[in-house]
C-alpha cells in the first residue's frame, strides 16, 4: 500500500472555482476579482499551453457579428485596462484588410456602410503606407478598433496579476469530478458557491452529453512564425480576402458569395483547407502567419508540409517578397461547433460550462465572462 507524500491531499474553498487557466478561464477570474469574489483556478498543466498561447494575439473586434460582436466590443476596453494593470504589451494597432480583387473591395465597402467609422476604406497607396504589398493589391480597409497582444506573454502575465490580487492557482492539477459546489481534483477537493468549467475543446472529457448536443469537435490549425521581410515594422494586424470567409461580420455583405465562388474556383485546395490568410507581428519583429482549419472529434497530430508551403507562398505574394525564413511551426487546437459561436450551459446548480466554439477566444473572452458571471451571480 502506498503511503506518505504520494497520498497527501488538501481541501480548499472559495466563492468561485474555475477549471481551466486559458484565456476564457482567466477572463472569468478577472471578472470575479472585479466583483470582489474569492477565486481558485484549477489547471491540469503547470502553465497555459493550449489555444491561448498558440494564436495570433489579435483582438479582431470589428469583423465579428452577432453575439461575438457584442462580446468583442465589451472586451476591448477590458483588454486595454488589463494590459495597464498587468503590464503586458498591447498595441492599439488596428487591422488592415487587404483587397486583391474588386469583389473583395466590394465586401469591405459594404462592411463600411454597416459599421460607419469603425471601417475606413484604403486605396493601394494607403495600404502601401502601412505595410509592404505585392503587385496585385488594389486597396483594402482599415479597422482602427482592433488590438494586438503577444499571446505567449499576455496569458502568463494575466495569471501573475491575478495571483497578486489573491487568486489561488492549483497548477498541474487535474479536475477529476465536477459537481454543484465541489470540484474533486488530483490534489484534493475545492468547494465553492459557483463553478466555471472553461476547458475549451476538452469539454467532452467532462460533459460529453453537452458536447454532443452542441456538436463540439476539435479544430486543428497549422501556423508558423517567420522572419519579417527586410526587418520591416508592420504595426497593424493584416487580413486577406480568404479572411472574409472566416468572420461573422462579413456574412451579411451582399458581395461575399462572389468572393467565395472566385476563391473556390481559383484555390479549391486552400478553401477546402479553411485557409484564413493573415498575419500579425510579434514584439520581436517576427510574423505569426497562418492558418488552416481541419475538424474532428479527435484531430490527426500530423501536419501537411504542402499546406505550410501554401501559406508561406500566399504570404510572400501578399507582401511582394521572396521566400520567407521559418523560425517555428506548430498546431493549434480549439473547440468548434457548427451552429454556435459559444457554448454556455448549466451543468447543475451553480455550475456553468463555457467554451468559445468559433476560434475567437482572445477577442471575446473578457466580454463573455462579464455576461456569464452576471447571469450566474444574478
Amino acid at each position: 500500500m502506498t503511503s506518505g507524500p504520494l497520498l497527501a491531499r488538501s481541501s480548499d474553498s472559495a466563492d468561485l472555482v474555475i477549471v481551466g487557466a486559458g484565456i476564457v478561464g482567466l477572463a472569468h477570474a478577472v471578472e470575479a476579482v472585479r466583483r470582489g469574489l474569492s477565486v481558485v483556478v484549477v489547471e491540469r498543466d503547470d502553465r497555459a499551453v493550449g489555444a491561448s498561447v498558440r494564436n495570433f494575439g489579435h483582438g479582431c473586434f470589428t469583423a465579428q457579428g452577432g453575439q461575438a460582436l457584442q462580446y468583442a466590443m465589451a472586451a476591448r476596453p477590458a483588454w486595454i485596462r488589463l494590459a495597464k494593470e498587468a503590464g503586458f504589451w498591447l498595441r492599439e494597432s488596428g487591422t488592415v484588410v487587404v483587397a486583391r480583387a474588386e469583389d473583395e473591395r466590394a465586401v469591405l465597402e459594404e462592411l463600411r456602410e454597416s459599421r460607419g467609422d469603425q471601417v475606413e476604406m484604403l486605396d493601394r497607396d494607403d495600404v502601401e503606407a502601412r505595410l509592404p504589398i505585392g503587385a496585385d493589391v488594389i486597396g483594402g480597409a482599415w479597422l482602427p478598433q482592433d488590438i494586438r497582444v503577444d499571446p505567449r506573454e499576455a496569458v502568463h502575465m494575466i495569471a501573475a496579476w491575478l495571483r497578486a490580487q489573491g487568486v489561488r492557482f492549483r497548477w498541474a492539477t487535474t479536475a477529476l469530478a465536477i459537481e454543484p459546489g465541489l470540484v474533486r481534483t488530483s490534489r484534493g477537493d475545492v468547494s465553492a458557491d459557483h463553478v466555471i468549467v472553461a476547458v475549451g475543446h476538452d469539454v467532452d472529457r467532462h460533459f460529453p452529453g453537452l458536447a454532443d448536443e452542441a456538436g463540439v469537435v476539435r479544430c486543428a490549425l497549422q501556423m508558423l512564425r517567420v522572419a519579417a521581410p527586410g526587418d520591416r515594422v508592420i504595426d497593424p494586424a493584416v487580413l486577406s480576402g480568404f479572411s472574409l470567409l472566416r468572420y461573422g461580420g462579413f456574412e451579411e455583405c451582399p458581395s461575399l458569395p462572389a468572393v467565395k465562388e472566385r476563391l473556390a474556383a481559383d484555390h479549391p485546395d486552400l478553401v477546402a483547407a479553411g485557409l484564413n490568410l493573415m498575419f500579425t507581428q510579434r514584439p520581436d519583429g517576427d510574423l505569426t502567419i497562418g492558418d488552416t482549419h481541419t475538424y474532428g472529434r479527435t484531430v490527426d497530430p500530423f501536419t501537411f508540409e504542402s499546406l505550410d508551403q501554401a501559406i508561406l507562398g500566399q504570404i510572400a505574394s501578399l507582401l511582394g517578397c521572396g521566400p520567407l525564413t521559418v523560425r517555428e511551426r506548430w498546431q493549434g487546437v480549439y473547440a468548434s461547433s457548427p451552429d454556435r459561436d459559444f457554448l454556455i450551459e448549466a451543468a447543475g446548480p451553480g455550475v456553468r460550462v463555457v467554451s468559445v466554439t468559433s476560434g475567437v477566444g482572445m477577442t471575446t473572452a473578457l466580454g463573455l465572462a462579464q455576461d456569464v458571471l452576471g447571469g450566474l451571480l444574478g
